[in-house]
């Protein structure tokens, strides 16, 4: 029985700009099973986890639950979780993290201050620092969102863990189940799909040694769907791999046509045309959706460098 991550490759659908949008993400260790929607959900109070949702809305911060790879029985009332949070934007990507007792503290956190990359009310209420182990690696695994994420994610996570790869955990929603399995890097933010235990371990090199891999990347999620395909597609044409170099500084337009400029840390900018199509034949986007429809798509239809201002030639 086909599923919708099977249709998807078959049909080779294209992944560049589909990954989630969020500026900072903020994860939340919560062991046993998820529902679909996990912050409601889960062994989570959803009481808590209906106030986080309502603190996070509108301010960039994306809240996930996290658990390590393995089998998820319930084992009783979590003693000590750990914490993190992550601002993915070029310049002032960074990586905090904690450990409480008491999930609630979560909601003495300035979620409007994190999503503009400020940390310094994570680090006052939760006792967090800088992280300065491994970056992490989230896999999707929630099966009750899409069968997908269950079947290709939880084996996924589970070699990883299995081979010594660090910072692996699994996490309940990063969107695109079709993409299955996918994968969020921390700090910066890039998200992957289709991708199996090799191309995740360079991909974990790469970070660590400040670089990004765009083979099987979904974009960052520091920018809306336009701006993630054109900062990859200017990662490509300028043979520019180092993390941290490219910003999205405008968007023009609307669907379904943008003009996108990208800039470099050294001064280059780039004019990028990304235009919105529809992905056919229909099929279904989820395993959990009978009705077909045409996955959006975004391609980039010219990349073009600007002229360099006159101080910035010579």
């Amino acid at each position: 029985m086909s599923t919708c991550s099977s249709v998807s490759r078959d049909l080779d659908e294209p992944i560049s700009g589909t990954a989630a949008t969020a500026k900072t993400w903020l994860l939340l260790e919560q062991p046993g099973p998820w529902g679909a929607h996990a912050l409601t959900s889960s062994h989570l109070d959803p009481t808590l986890g209906r106030a986080l949702e309502r603190a996070a809305k509108g301010t960039g911060v994306r809240i996930a639950l996290i658990r390590r790879p393995g089998r998820h029985a319930d084992c009783g009332t979590q003693a000590v979780r750990q914490v993190y949070v992550s601002h993915t934007a070029p310049g002032n990507a960074w990586l905090h993290s904690a450990t409480i007792c008491d999930p609630s503290r979560l909601l003495d956190l300035d979620f409007a201050a994190l999503g503009t990359g400020d940390h310094r009310s994570f680090d006052s209420a939760l006792d967090g620092r800088p992280h300065t182990g491994d970056p992490l690696a989230l896999v999707c695994t929630n099966g009750k969102r899409d069968r997908c994420c269950a079947l290709l994610g939880r084996p996924l996570a589970a070699e990883l863990a299995t081979s010594g790869a660090e910072g692996i955990w699994e996490v309940t929603h990063l969107g695109g189940h079709r993409f299955s399995p996918t994968l969020l890097v921390l700090p910066y933010g890039y998200a992957y799909g289709r991708v199996g235990a090799p191309a995740v371990k360079e991909i974990l090199r790469s970070v660590r040694d400040g670089r990004i891999v765009v083979d099987g990347c979904r974009g960052s999620s520091a920018w809306e769907r336009p701006g993630q395909a054109a900062e990859l597609a200017v990662r490509r044409a300028a043979g520019e791999y180092a993390a941290g170099t490219l910003s999205v500084v405008r968007t023009e337009g609307s669907a379904p046509r943008w003009e996108v400029t990208v800039a470099h840390v050294d001064g280059r900018r780039w004019r990028v045309v990304v235009a919105q199509g529809a992905s056919l034949p229909p099929r279904a986007e989820s395993c959990g959706v009978s009705v077909l429809g045409s996955p959006a798509r975004m391609d980039v239809v010219a990349v073009r460098e600007l002229a360099r201002p006159a101080a910035l030639a010579g």
